[in-house]
């Protein structure tokens, strides 16, 4: 099979200059469940070679209702080994590193996000989410961020707006907070995906509040659907593709 049969309808869209320079970006990707699984799937299949992928989590049975990984056969195994191993599958020459590590203040170095195009953000974790935007804000490459996903049905409601700006949202807002009270504010602005729905459980926890298959903790579990999560997702993908190609049409225009 040729790469350009592949991504034929993809390149018919957006033209062959703007899809070398897809495939010349370097992604890296911080988090690969509900939100971040789909976003790794819709960037591999816009044409996306280098993605890393970073999370430490293994898939549990209770992720089976939203994250790409997750079906009963891989249950117990590393999300970014299932992820990457799917995605060498859609392409072959696609260059994935999966890294099934924690991102958090202790070990940021470590990645070295200097060496990226774009840096996504779809992270759980309050305090590793904060370290991430703050320093990933420090570096060159474009930063896209995802908000909090749970609690949400509606795909209608999804929106994208800088980081700022976004309202409704209570996981943007202990960010922003927890950032204040640290003195510290994101060095450039940045589009994070959002949702200004807001319902409550209405159902009965039946997960264990520790974790789900020993790798993930929670202080409080809430509902989650594949129909919002995924769409976050592909938002996301759609975002950085979007930036790719109007970057390319911007480098085509005759100096001023």
């Amino acid at each position: 099979m040729e790469q350009n049969e592949q991504f034929a309808r993809t390149e018919l869209l957006i033209g062959r200059e703007a899809m070398a320079a897809v495939a010349a970006k370097r992604v890296i990707l911080f988090g690969v469940g509900g939100v971040g699984s789909w976003c790794a799937e819709g960037l591999i299949r816009s044409g996306i070679i280098y993605l890393t992928l970073v999370d430490s989590d293994r898939v549990a049975v209770a992720n089976i209702n939203r994250q790409l990984p997750a079906t009963t056969r891989t249950v117990g195994e590393l999300k970014v080994e299932v992820i990457k191993r799917r995605l060498q599958e859609i392409n072959p020459q696609a260059v994935i590193t999966a890294i099934p590590e924690i991102y958090s203040a202790e070990n940021a170095d470590s990645f070295h996000l200097e060496q990226y195009d774009y840096i996504i953000d779809a992270i759980d974790s309050l305090a590793h989410k904060t370290h991430l935007l703050l320093t990933a804000s420090q570096m060159e490459a474009t930063l896209f961020a995802s908000m909090g996903a749970a609690l949400k049905m509606d795909p209608q409601q999804i929106r994208v707006a800088e980081f700022h700006k976004v309202r409704g949202c209570r996981l943007a807002g202990a960010v922003r907070q927890r950032m204040r009270k640290g003195g510290e504010m994101p060095h450039k602005p940045f589009l994070c995906v959002y949702s200004e729905e807001l319902l409550e459980n209405r159902g009965i926890e039946v997960l264990p509040q520790a974790d789900e298959q020993g790798s993930f903790h929670k202080v409080q579990t809430n509902g989650t659907m594949v129909q919002v999560t995924a769409v976050f997702g592909f938002t996301l993908s759609g975002l950085v593709v979007q930036d790719i190609c109007n970057k390319a049409s911007n480098a085509d225009l005759p100096a001023q």
